[in-house]
Protein backbone atom coordinates (compact mmCIF):
# COMPACT_ATOMS: atom_id res chain seq x y z
CA UNK A 1 0.00 0.00 0.00
CA UNK A 2 1.32 3.49 -1.07
CA UNK A 3 1.20 6.67 1.38
CA UNK A 4 -0.73 9.50 -0.96
CA UNK A 5 1.03 12.90 -0.24
CA UNK A 6 -1.38 15.69 -0.97
CA UNK A 7 -0.55 18.28 -2.99
CA UNK A 8 -0.89 22.01 -2.43
CA UNK A 9 -4.11 22.22 -4.56
CA UNK A 10 -5.59 19.01 -3.12
CA UNK A 11 -5.32 21.00 0.24
CA UNK A 12 -9.15 21.46 1.64
CA UNK A 13 -9.25 24.17 4.24
CA UNK A 14 -12.07 24.83 6.26
CA UNK A 15 -13.16 27.94 8.27
CA UNK A 16 -14.01 28.24 12.03
CA UNK A 17 -15.32 30.06 14.46
CA UNK A 18 -14.20 29.89 17.66
CA UNK A 19 -16.01 31.96 21.16
CA UNK A 20 -13.36 32.16 23.69
CA UNK A 21 -16.13 33.43 26.41
CA UNK A 22 -14.67 31.67 29.67
CA UNK A 23 -12.53 29.37 27.91
CA UNK A 24 -9.04 28.81 30.01
CA UNK A 25 -6.55 30.41 27.84
CA UNK A 26 -3.84 27.74 27.31
CA UNK A 27 -6.65 24.79 26.81
CA UNK A 28 -8.25 27.06 24.05
CA UNK A 29 -4.58 27.93 22.54
CA UNK A 30 -3.81 24.45 22.34
CA UNK A 31 -7.07 23.38 20.54
CA UNK A 32 -6.51 26.43 17.86
CA UNK A 33 -2.84 25.58 17.45
CA UNK A 34 -3.57 21.83 16.49
CA UNK A 35 -6.75 23.08 14.05
CA UNK A 36 -4.24 25.63 12.22
CA UNK A 37 -1.21 23.77 11.94
CA UNK A 38 -3.60 20.94 10.68
CA UNK A 39 -2.95 18.03 13.44
CA UNK A 40 -6.48 17.29 13.59
CA UNK A 41 -6.81 16.20 9.75
CA UNK A 42 -5.43 12.44 8.70
CA UNK A 43 -3.64 13.97 5.72
CA UNK A 44 -0.98 16.02 8.58
CA UNK A 45 2.69 15.72 7.30
CA UNK A 46 4.67 17.81 9.07
CA UNK A 47 6.56 19.22 5.72
CA UNK A 48 3.44 20.53 4.81
CA UNK A 49 0.61 23.32 6.05
CA UNK A 50 -2.82 21.70 5.90
CA UNK A 51 -4.39 23.98 8.79
CA UNK A 52 -7.57 25.34 8.71
CA UNK A 53 -8.17 29.08 9.58
CA UNK A 54 -9.82 30.30 13.13
CA UNK A 55 -11.44 33.11 13.61
CA UNK A 56 -11.50 33.72 17.79
CA UNK A 57 -14.40 35.85 18.95
CA UNK A 58 -14.69 37.44 22.65
CA UNK A 59 -10.87 37.30 23.22
CA UNK A 60 -11.64 39.55 26.03
CA UNK A 61 -13.35 37.43 27.94
CA UNK A 62 -10.85 34.81 28.07
CA UNK A 63 -10.20 33.32 31.46
CA UNK A 64 -7.00 32.31 33.16
CA UNK A 65 -6.53 30.27 36.29
CA UNK A 66 -4.53 30.54 39.40
CA UNK A 67 -2.84 33.83 39.90
CA UNK A 68 -2.11 34.22 36.28
CA UNK A 69 -4.68 37.27 36.45
CA UNK A 70 -2.18 39.16 38.85
CA UNK A 71 0.67 37.74 38.03
CA UNK A 72 1.32 36.85 34.00
CA UNK A 73 3.30 39.53 32.37
CA UNK A 74 3.75 40.14 28.00
CA UNK A 75 7.35 41.28 27.37
CA UNK A 76 7.67 43.92 24.20
CA UNK A 77 10.69 45.46 23.28
CA UNK A 78 11.36 48.82 21.27
CA UNK A 79 14.65 48.01 20.01
CA UNK A 80 16.97 50.17 21.80
CA UNK A 81 19.23 49.35 24.28
CA UNK A 82 17.02 49.12 27.59
CA UNK A 83 13.89 49.44 25.44
CA UNK A 84 12.64 46.52 27.41
CA UNK A 85 8.64 47.06 28.68
CA UNK A 86 6.12 44.32 31.24
CA UNK A 87 2.72 45.00 30.82
CA UNK A 88 0.43 43.02 33.50
CA UNK A 89 -2.45 40.94 32.16
CA UNK A 90 -5.11 42.93 32.97
CA UNK A 91 -3.59 46.10 31.44
CA UNK A 92 -3.04 43.86 27.96
CA UNK A 93 -6.55 42.90 28.29
CA UNK A 94 -7.90 46.47 28.56
CA UNK A 95 -5.26 47.67 25.50
CA UNK A 96 -5.49 44.72 22.99
CA UNK A 97 -7.22 41.27 24.23
CA UNK A 98 -6.40 39.68 20.80
CA UNK A 99 -2.84 40.08 21.57
CA UNK A 100 -3.85 37.51 24.41
CA UNK A 101 -4.68 34.74 22.29
CA UNK A 102 -2.21 35.23 19.38
CA UNK A 103 0.73 35.26 21.51
CA UNK A 104 -0.52 31.76 23.55
CA UNK A 105 -1.30 29.67 20.41
CA UNK A 106 2.28 31.50 18.58
CA UNK A 107 3.94 29.96 21.82
CA UNK A 108 2.88 26.38 20.15
CA UNK A 109 3.54 27.04 16.70
CA UNK A 110 7.14 26.68 15.13
CA UNK A 111 9.14 29.52 15.00
CA UNK A 112 10.49 29.32 11.30
CA UNK A 113 8.85 30.19 7.75
CA UNK A 114 5.86 27.39 7.70
CA UNK A 115 5.47 29.04 11.28
CA UNK A 116 4.37 32.75 10.15
CA UNK A 117 2.46 30.80 7.28
CA UNK A 118 0.41 29.32 9.99
CA UNK A 119 0.04 32.32 12.23
CA UNK A 120 -1.31 34.01 9.20
CA UNK A 121 -4.94 31.93 9.71
CA UNK A 122 -5.95 32.88 13.08
CA UNK A 123 -7.83 35.68 13.30
CA UNK A 124 -8.60 37.11 16.97
CA UNK A 125 -11.09 39.79 17.72
CA UNK A 126 -12.01 41.18 20.86
CA UNK A 127 -16.07 41.41 20.33
CA UNK A 128 -18.72 39.30 18.93
CA UNK A 129 -18.46 40.63 14.91
CA UNK A 130 -16.07 39.79 12.53
CA UNK A 131 -15.10 40.88 9.21
CA UNK A 132 -15.25 36.86 8.09
CA UNK A 133 -19.14 36.37 7.07
CA UNK A 134 -18.29 35.60 3.67
CA UNK A 135 -16.17 32.40 4.67
CA UNK A 136 -19.39 31.58 6.28
CA UNK A 137 -17.31 29.53 9.43
CA UNK A 138 -18.56 26.84 10.98
CA UNK A 139 -19.01 26.79 14.91
CA UNK A 140 -16.37 25.06 16.84
CA UNK A 141 -16.63 24.34 20.50
CA UNK A 142 -14.70 22.69 23.38
CA UNK A 143 -15.61 20.51 25.80
CA UNK A 144 -14.64 21.75 28.89
CA UNK A 145 -12.69 18.56 31.13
Amino acid sequence: MKTKVMTADEIIREWYVVDATNQVLGRLASEIAKIIIGKNKPSFSPNQDHGDYVIVVNADKVAVTGKKADQKTYFRHSTYPGGGKFRPFKKQLELDSSKIITDAVHGMVSKNVKGRAIMRKLFAYSGDVHPHAAQQPKVLSFDKK
